[in-house]
């Protein structure tokens, strides 16, 4: 157990590594964020900020010197990063599930071979091989790159094999990975915590829903189709979780489909449609992800009353902050960030026990 007064490393410095710093805070612990960025919101209520290259290997081993554990709030820190600090500091969750999450066909393979069930795929390494794909696949698709890409960014859907060359053109022709289109119901999250010695907790899942590929609301209760394969989906986020030896919060997303649960994605950290849990739950994801990588037992993750509603506040939604301000039951969180322009997460607001008006 990490005792209160030791410092955390975190790497990158947005907003879930804001709330990070906070719940770590609160626990008694020091943070020291990491992160490329001049302005960085989660360094504003952090007790140290460190700003350089994510391969300035002399200010990464000052800042493994300064850190008594390294965990990491976002999957896009480059994973030569992770590896040179891992020589130095301990790092939680480890390199294997970053370097998985980080490539698309990589961890659609390894989820299928753990006996997940992903929406069809097949590999496009070149523009060859998106027509090879479109045969064996078929239309409608999405084309998303192998790296990057997150909120809709590098993505492409194809209607007809005529779209091949502007999907492939409105992805800068990288390599790719060909999507079969499914049909589903409702999209949901399994979040789950997985602490040093292998005890792993889940949260309820949510249903998500998502505007021009950004998540605008996650609530619960789910209908009953997310309640019926909610088990079968927490079941293979427990085999990805220990075949990684994880520890800390991880999440995956799923589609409910007639046929079950269909894998979309994971994502090695703390998650957006887990910000429900902060109110929502007696312990939420951020408390339990620094519960986790200090050592401490884990939270209750149990929620606390229904219904649940978290809301999105992306551009200009930071505008209704007076009428959030004056709704008495309203949770209101904002990421600290001045720049609003379309597609930004600039905050969130969730209702516990009741819905919004």
């Amino acid at each position: 157990m990490l005792p209160p007064g030791s410092t955390i490393g975190i790497l990158g410095g947005g907003q879930l590594g804001r709330m990070l710093a906070v719940a770590a805070a609160q626990l008694g612990y020091r943070v020291h964020i990491y992160a490329p960025d001049r302005e960085s919101v989660a360094a504003d209520v952090a007790a140290q900020h460190t700003q350089a290259a994510w391969d300035d290997e002399h200010r990464l081993a000052a800042f493994a010197a300064n850190c008594d554990v390294v965990t990491y709030e976002f999957e896009n820190v480059p994973v030569e990063t992770v590896r040179f600090l891992s020589g130095h500091v301990a790092i939680r969750p480890g390199i294997e599930g970053l370097e998985i999450a980080q490539d698309r066909l990589a961890e659609k393979q390894f989820v299928a071979g753990l006996g997940g069930r992903p929406a069809p795929f097949a590999a496009v390494p070149d523009r060859a091989a998106l027509d090879t794909a479109l045969a064996a696949i078929g239309v409608p698709a999405i084309l998303k790159t192998v790296r990057m890409g997150y909120d809709g960014k590098g993505q492409a859907r194809l209607a007809s094999a005529d779209d091949a060359d502007p999907a492939w053109d409105a992805i800068d022709r990288h390599a790719a990975v060909l999507e079969g289109f499914v049909t589903f119901a409702h999209e949901f999250s399994v979040l789950l915590v997985r602490g040093i010695d292998g005890e792993t907790r889940f949260w309820d899942s949510s249903v998500n829903v998502h505007r021009d590929g950004i998540l605008a609301t996650s609530s619960l209760p789910p209908p009953p189709i997310i309640l019926d394969q909610q088990d079968e989906a927490r079941a293979l986020m427990a085999k990805i979780a220990a075949a990684l030896d994880y520890v800390g919060v991880l999440t995956g997303e799923f589609f409910a489909t007639a046929d079950g649960p269909v894998f979309n994605e994971m994502a090695p950290r703390v998650h957006n449609s887990g910000h429900w849990t902060i109110e929502g739950a007696v312990v939420g994801q951020f408390e339990n992800h620094i519960r986790a990588v200090a050592g401490l037992p884990l939270g209750d993750t149990a929620t606390v009353a229904l219904p649940v509603v978290m809301r999105n506040l992306i551009g200009a939604d930071i505008g209704s902050l007076p009428a959030l301000f004056a709704d008495g039951t309203a949770h209101v969180h904002h990421y600290g960030k001045t720049e609003v322009r379309p597609g930004r997460k600039l905050g969130h607001v969730t209702w516990v026990g009741n819905s919004p008006a």
